[in-house]
């Protein structure tokens, strides 16, 4: 049988279809534009260009964090929305310690982590810097296993009680920590996460195992971050032109240390087979299969040229048939499932082979086709 490399070429999505966040009333962009990029390599102009495109397109999910290019990023950030404030959904994060970061600073213990002080001077900070009076959501960039939930939960519940943020997400938090906090803030009548901000890509697919069921039964939005693999999954490098690790900056450590191995490149080749049947670019496939997986609300693309952020927005355009997905589930399979779940792949014959999969579980009782 002919394999259907056909894909919609009606225009199934654009920008500004928001999407709600997690459980909220909160109506984001389907593609957050990271400003990760925003002062790294580029001027204030240069930038503004590509939040201005995004913007006029009907944009309005921005990501940051407190320590993106020294706070720099805030601060282009905050001179875009100027006159635009209420239009935009604003994110940042607090967790890191920028005195431990960057030389000429004493280091300050107390200046990073999730605990209250480290939550009230960076988000103040961050309003300063931006030269707003709230942020619409503020992340926990990372979980530090020092601060007890409560006081975590709490403190950020004082914060939306303040009226500096108006939501709280959590970003590169593992299941169990993610389920304890929104347990104890619901249990407490606090603030629970809204949003999870975590790596998934075709290259990365762990998320699938636990964060994705924890997020389908807490209800909690999905933003990845690396949809793209540094752009690897874009189709710019080869084997010979891979950046050295040693010479370049954060996104060539991160690809350095991310592929390792045959099969991201048997992956690449089938993105690029794909694109290549369907006229669509690489970047464009992998973003599309990510915005079709369970969960996903909103994937952080980070562009520093209009080009690039025109050629991501294109993959809302159009949908990869289920076949193409399904190759893409193939090539991209998990090289080993952990515990418990390599034991779920085979006891439901053991419970009731036919018995209904609530729809939130699927990727657990999909995961049986992707084991090795």
């Amino acid at each position: 049988m002919a394999q259907d490399t056909s894909s919609s070429t009606e225009t199934i999505g654009a920008i500004d279809d928001y999407v709600l966040l997690g459980r909220s009333g909160l109506r984001v962009s389907p593609l957050c534009l990271g400003a990760l990029g925003f002062a790294a390599g580029s001027n204030y102009e240069d930038s503004k260009k590509v939040f201005d495109h995004y913007y006029e397109k009907g944009g309005n999910f921005f990501d940051t964090a407190n320590v993106y290019n020294g706070g720099q990023c805030e601060r282009f950030l905050g001179g875009y929305i100027a006159d635009k404030r209420s239009q935009v959904v604003i994110a940042t994060k607090y967790t890191l310690n920028k005195t431990s970061m960057r030389d000429g600073f004493r280091y300050n213990p107390n200046a990073g982590g999730n605990h209250r002080k480290s939550l009230v001077e960076n988000l103040d900070e961050s309003l300063k810097r931006m030269n707003v009076g709230y942020v619409d959501i503020l992340y926990i960039h990372y979980h530090e296993y020092r601060t007890p939930f409560e006081e975590l939960m709490r403190s950020l519940d004082d914060a939306v009680r303040s009226g500096k943020t108006l939501y709280v997400a959590a970003s590169n938090i593992p299941a169990w920590a993610l389920a304890c906090c929104n347990t104890t803030a619901n249990l407490r009548g606090w603030s629970p996460f809204i949003g999870l901000q975590t790596r998934y890509n075709l290259l990365n697919r762990w998320l699938e195992t636990d964060l994705q069921p924890a997020c389908a039964e807490l209800d909690i939005g999905i933003i990845p971050w690396g949809p793209i693999a540094e752009g690897f999954l874009s189709g710019k490098y080869t084997k010979e032109t891979l950046p050295d690790p040693k010479s370049g900056g954060y996104h060539s450590r991160v690809i350095a240390e991310t592929v390792q191995n045959e099969r991201c490149w048997d992956i690449l080749d089938e993105v690029v087979a794909i694109s290549k049947e369907i006229n669509k670019t690489p970047a464009q496939v992998s973003l599309n299969w990510i915005k079709q997986k369970p969960g996903i609300t909103s994937p952080a693309i980070g562009c520093k040229t209009v080009t690039q952020l025109e050629e991501n927005l294109k993959a809302l355009e159009f949908k990869l048939t289920p076949e193409q997905m399904a190759r893409l589930d193939a090539v991209s399979k998990l090289p080993e499932i952990p515990f418990p779940h390599s034991v779920n792949t085979w006891i439901d014959k053991y419970i009731g082979k036919n018995v209904e999969m609530p729809k939130k579980f699927h990727p657990i009782k999909n995961i049986e086709i992707i084991k090795s």
